[in-house]
Order: structure tokens, then C-alpha cells, then sequence
């Protein structure tokens, strides 16, 4: 019963919002339902650590999976540099946004 009426009463203000509003509403949900971070084996790990190393190198774009304390979203970037002391990279996110990552939070790297 307490879905519906939040789902009613989405559909009933959503039209009187802004767009970016809903997606504010939209993460604050998600943030209450919450989903566990998933443990990634050696191999995993191994191929992000490769797929990175060769984006760095070619100048290629990846899309990076990555928890982001909640659940689990993704980015299309360029990784510019990776920092394996501190376990962190930097990339720049398609919309120009700069973007700085821990290895612990990758899920998954895959070059587009």
C-alpha cells in the first residue's frame, strides 16, 4: 500500500517538476532501497587493471561500472591518468566533467 501511494503521488506532482528534480527524487529512493557492493574476484580485477592501463596509453574511451555508495551506476570517459599508489584514477567524463575514482570502487572497465 505505502508504494502505491508513493508512486501516486509521483505521478501526480511529476508534472509540476522539474526534470532534474524527479532524478533527485528518483536517487533518494534508490538510496533507501540500497543494494550491497558486489566483491570482484582476481581475474575481474585483473582485466579492469588492463582495460585502464590501455585506455591511459591509447587514448581510449571506456565505460566504467563503479558503486557509487548505494547502488551501482556507470560512466563513458577518458581515463587520464592512474595513480596505483593511492588507488585512484582520473578520467574525464563525455560531458567534459572531471572525475576522480578509487580502484575499490570499479566494478567493471570495458573499452568502447
Amino acid at each position: 500500500m505505502e508504494d502505491r501511494n508513493r508512486d501516486r503521488g509521483t505521478i501526480k506532482w511529476t508534472s509540476l517538476m522539474l526534470p532534474e528534480h524527479v532524478e533527485l527524487i528518483k536517487e533518494v529512493w534508490q538510496e533507501d532501497e540500497g543494494v550491497p557492493k558486489k566483491v570482484i574476484d582476481e581475474q575481474q580485477a585483473e582485466e579492469n587493471e588492463l582495460a585502464l592501463q590501455r585506455a591511459v596509453q591509447e587514448g581510449l574511451l571506456v565505460r566504467i561500472t563503479y558503486y557509487n555508495g548505494f547502488n551501482y551506476s556507470y560512466r563513458k570517459a577518458k581515463v587520464l591518468h592512474l595513480d596505483p599508489h593511492r588507488k585512484k584514477l582520473s578520467c574525464m567524463s563525455t560531458s567534459h566533467e572531471r572525475i576522480t575514482m578509487e580502484f575499490e570502487q570499479i566494478y567493471e572497465v570495458v573499452l568502447v
